[in-house]
């Protein structure tokens, strides 16, 4: 392993500033990195650096001594840095921002090359999300669940509708008669019998829409759980078969008739989404371009009849 002086600069920044926080803002790196290059510096030297407390990062006296030995060559380079580089542009912040896959392929994705800021993306369950948000870990989240953490706040922004779509060569015309009539028992057992697709993250769609829709639990196992939905409406797409997911994320199959909108339910279930974000934050102006993303990319489903 070879000394990086990235590690030494970090280390300086957390002596000075006192924190991994504190750190990572002076830096413009995320707090993950921080603490990256502070536990590799560690590692290389074979010394505990600092010891870790819940508001404070208190030096060690090994840690002491490294400060004392790097500080004037430090200063020296940044002075070499200021002096070779007064022309050089302000370095780019980095933001982290949490979502589920889909929300980030079909709102981000084809957005990430023209972003004027670095991005670090991160998938996961939203309790996990939201520890991230308060903790520093991340600067935004997207999310159907509002948490009560007193550092943060939510704000609403659009919601999900979630649907039951089929296959463009999936029969579907004795389904829409008994919801026509309406004879919701019979065409929950019609729909048991057919091909179901599912992800194993996103169960719960399909046990919410069953359940407020047929008054009772799906007792039935999907034929096929693939990754994610995005999965889902490319083996439907242009084949037979059934599933229920957001419509924002089908909008584009519907539009190209590769799939079919069979149904939307009695009364249409919807998650209201939320952005997750800090009281305090020094992006602020990189969050809003991030929000303004989301809310033009999103679109309202049309009410469909069964």
């Amino acid at each position: 392993m070879q000394l990086n002086l990235e590690w030494l600069r970090t280390f300086k920044a957390i002596y000075e500033t006192g924190t991994l926080s504190a750190a990572a803002q002076e830096l413009f790196i995320s707090q993950p990195g921080v603490s990256l290059h502070l536990n590799s510096l560690e590692a290389y030297t074979g010394h505990k650096l600092f010891d870790r407390s819940p508001r404070k990062m208190v030096p060690t006296e090994k840690g002491k001594v490294m400060y004392n030995f790097v500080l004037d060559p430090l200063r020296k380079l940044e002075a070499v840095e200021q002096h070779f580089h007064k022309s050089s542009k302000a370095e780019r912040p980095t933001i982290s921002l949490g979502m589920c896959f889909e929300t980030f392929q079909y709102t981000l994705e084809e957005h990430i090359a023209s972003l004027p800021f670095n991005l670090i993306i991160k998938f996961g369950e939203y309790p996990q999300m939201q520890q991230d948000l308060d903790n520093g870990l991340l600067d935004l989240i997207v999310t159907p669940q509002p948490g009560q953490q007193q550092n943060l706040q939510y704000k609403p922004f659009s919601k999900e509708r979630i649907v039951l779509i089929a296959g463009s060569r999936t029969d579907t015309a004795p389904l829409r008669e008994l919801l026509q009539q309406p004879r919701k028992t019979e065409a929950a057992n019609w729909l048991k019998q057919h091909i179901w697709y599912s992800t194993a993250a996103d169960m719960e769609h399909l046990k919410n829409f069953w359940l407020k829709n047929f008054d009772q639990h799906p007792d039935f196992r999907p034929n096929y759980i693939v990754p994610n939905i995005c999965s889902i409406i490319r083996c439907l797409s242009d084949n037979e078969g059934f599933s229920v997911v957001p419509h924002f994320l089908c909008a584009e199959a519907l539009e190209a008739g590769q799939i079919e909108l069979v149904w939307e339910g009695s009364s249409p279930l919807e998650n209201t989404l939320y952005f997750g974000t800090r009281k305090k934050t020094i992006y602020q102006k990189e969050i809003d371009q991030l929000q303004e993303l989301f809310i033009s990319k999103w679109k309202a489903p049309e009410a469909v009849m069964a």
